[in-house]
């Protein structure tokens, strides 16, 4: 019998929470998980939805847990220093340490992500890399496991790591069954990245109007220097005053405006592959693949069904 403690605190997600109670505390794992849900004290813990759930164990709990699973909670404040002592011992202890999406920051608070990579929800990774710069923070993965201490990505991506784990110990088998009863995948491609909102590019004031007409042109074997003559300079000072303005060269630029409207085409119509990769201009189907893949940390294909649904007839890529 594995032992799996969930430790609230204020304000839990109970999404977050529900996860490890769905995969580890249901009658159907009876045979293979226990779990309890603890907190600082015994007692009510508030959620971020307005309801509270309760915990009937205290920090106890975790010193004689298999496995702590620490969900997501609002502020992002450092927990108690008793919850901190708590977790390091525990870690010390052998226990194997957990979180979901936003408890990196109670984990990273203990210093258990000290010289590792870790993820949390792309929302808050800029914020978990500068408060803790001991940390490597990597938004693009759905999840990241040291064996003693795993992190998930945003939300859903708890789901991941929680049957990446039953996987690890309980075999493929066990993990796939409760992704049956679950009704979710088994194992899902690509990162969180494929997820996060497509920034809009802040628009630059002196190549605005070079920036637009770029847009509408993107099926065009645009170049620097096409770019640099419709702006009216020279490539070599178009190049360097707009990567001093817009934080990236021009070709970096443009690649990312091709990409985000590959994605909106692959989320909105049913435009073959190869269509969507000559309508943005990035040449071959197997060029378009490698830099989606890169950019996405999928295939285009998958980004498709992702989007429009597992039962749309888009055309085939």
């Amino acid at each position: 019998m594995h032992r799996v403690v969930a430790l609230a605190l204020p304000e839990v997600v109970a999404f977050d929470l529900a996860i490890p109670a769905q995969v580890f505390g249901h009658e159907d794992e009876r045979g293979r998980y226990s779990f309890r849900i603890c907190a600082a004290r015994p007692g009510l813990v508030p959620t971020t939805s307005g309801f509270s759930i309760q915990a009937t164990n205290g920090l106890e709990a975790i010193l004689s847990a298999d496995t702590v699973v620490v969900p997501g909670y609002e502020p992002l404040n450092d927990p108690p220093a008793e919850v901190c002592e708590a977790l390091r011992q525990a870690a010390d202890n052998g226990v194997r340490v957990v979180s979901v999406c936003t408890g990196a920051f109670a984990l990273a608070a203990a210093g258990l992500l000290d010289g590792k990579r870790a993820t949390t929800h792309w929302r808050n990774a800029e914020r978990l890399q500068t408060l803790y710069p001991e940390v490597t923070v990597d938004a693009d993965v759905l999840y990241l496991d040291h064996g003693n201490v795993s992190t998930s990505a945003g939300v859903a991506a708890g789901i991941d790591l929680c049957l990446h784990l039953v996987r690890k110990d309980f075999g493929t088998e066990a993990a796939n069954s409760i992704a049956r009863r679950m009704v979710v995948a088994p194992h899902r491609e690509g990162g969180q990245v494929q997820f996060m909102e497509r920034a809009v590019a802040a628009p630059l004031a002196l190549f605005a109007d070079t920036c637009a007409w770029a847009r509408r042109h993107l099926a065009e074997p645009l170049t620097v220097d096409g770019m640099a003559q419709h702006a009216g300079w020279a490539p070599r000072s178009f190049a360097r005053k707009f990567t001093a303005e817009a934080g990236m060269t021009p070709l970096t630029w443009l690649n990312d405006q091709r990409l985000a409207e590959a994605s909106r085409l692959l989320e909105t119509t049913g435009l073959t592959v190869q269509a969507v990769a000559a309508r943005t201009g990035l040449g071959t189907t197997a060029n378009f693949r490698m830099h989606f893949a890169r950019k996405f940390k999928t295939t285009p294909s998958s980004y498709r069904r992702l989007y429009q649904g597992r039962n749309r007839k888009a055309a085939s890529a």
